[in-house]
């Protein structure tokens, strides 16, 4: 299944389908967003909000995407799996 090579966004607890073939297990699918922790990136600069810019920021899974200058260690964000993508903060530290 293409989704395996999306286990940078596996966490403990989360839900996924598993794929099989001949009674063995083949890949996973996962949900179609998942909600990661911001454990590294740049602190943000008063008024970055209106620049439209995006920065790295490692995840508590360890990949490693583009998110908003806004965006700080601590933030839950939410991430479409499928493209790898910031969707949007869920919670701010």
């Amino acid at each position: 299944a293409e989704q395996i090579e999306k286990r940078e966004f596996l966490k403990e607890n989360i839900v996924v389908k598993m794929l099989f073939f001949n009674e063995k297990p083949v890949g996973i699918e996962l949900p179609k967003t998942v909600d990661l922790e911001v454990v590294k990136t740049e602190p943000g600069v008063k008024g970055d909000t209106a620049t439209g810019g995006s920065k790295p920021a490692t995840l508590e899974t360890g990949a490693v995407i583009q998110v908003p200058l806004f965006i700080n260690e601590g933030d839950i964000i939410r991430v479409d799996t499928r493209t790898s993508e910031y969707i949007e903060r869920v919670l701010s530290k």
